[in-house]
């Protein structure tokens, strides 16, 4: 138990570059393997978390200009979802990889991109923003009439409008789907490491140690579950935030009241 809490003490923080310095070579333990994939899941969750946030944001303009009768914010909108959609994630990262490699050449400001830490986390930004908009705006055009011109009729109009009575239904219709597409993305930060964007000084996500302890193990039944077990904790988490968001976004809705066993006659009222 000590040896293994000075595992932890040693690789707990190596994917940041914190603690030990080199990797174990031999007689690796069950505690080294969970220690060091679980350090690497650091990065799955920041890449997961700060693509999911700001994607949220440009997948609500993607959908507000897909649904515009503007072509100029109709086209531009539809081009990008269809880009994004229609070509691989893996494919993304290597060519974004390759173009933020060329761009540091001409303008040295660009140098960061070329880094998993900003380059990877635009890809993964970009892409969950095209998956996201065309989710919320099939939810956008699924907005009942009636709330729109309930809304009109108590004088809302425009963004007003748009703001309390029109985002917030498309929220709640896209919400099932939405936690889908973040599920998604957490468990597509995997590809990030195994792209053109390299592992610095081996500061790699959780599938970049799982493999290291297959390939230098000859047994993928030890870490590969782990892994898995790390992503099926992380899932449940989303579910838990994603459901608790859903419930706000639903409270006005008597669904609690539609499940609760009417034990009364109907007499009583």
């Amino acid at each position: 138990m000590e040896d293994c809490f000075t595992t932890i003490a040693d690789y707990g923080l190596r994917s940041l570059g914190i603690g030990e310095r080199l990797l174990p070579r031999t007689d690796f333990t069950l505690c080294q393997q969970v220690t060091l994939i679980g350090s690497g899941m650091i990065w799955n969750v920041y890449f997961g978390i700060l693509a999911l946030i700001s994607g949220f944001a440009l997948a609500t303009l993607v959908a507000v200009g897909k649904a515009s009768s503007n072509p100029l914010a109709r086209k531009p909108a539809q081009w990008f979802v269809f880009l994004f959609r229609g070509s691989p994630l893996f494919i993304q990262f290597f060519f974004a990889y390759f173009l933020f490699l060329s761009l540091k050449q001409v303008a040295p400001w660009a140098e960061p991109f070329s880094s998993a830490w900003l380059g990877a986390l635009v890809v993964l930004f970009l892409n969950t923003a095209a998956y996201s908009g065309e989710i919320f705006y099939g939810a956008l055009q699924s907005v009942p009439k009636g709330d729109q011109e309930a809304a009109e009729a108590y004088g809302l109009t425009g963004w007003v409008k748009f703001r309390r009575i029109t985002w917030p239904t498309m929220l709640r219709l896209a919400w099932p789907a939405y936690t889908n597409e973040a599920i998604f993305l957490f468990h597509a930060t995997t590809l990030v490491f195994f792209t053109g964007f390299p592992a610095r000084q081996q500061k790699g996500d959780a599938l970049y140690y799982a493999q290291y302890f297959a390939d230098k193990t000859f047994n993928p039944f030890v870490p590969y579950p782990i892994l898995a077990g790390y992503f099926i904790l992380l899932t449940l988490v989303i579910i838990g935030i994603m459901g608790a968001i859903n419930r706000h976004l639903n409270r006005h809705l008597p669904q609690a009241a539609g499940r609760r066993p009417r034990l009364l006659p109907q007499i009583i009222r």
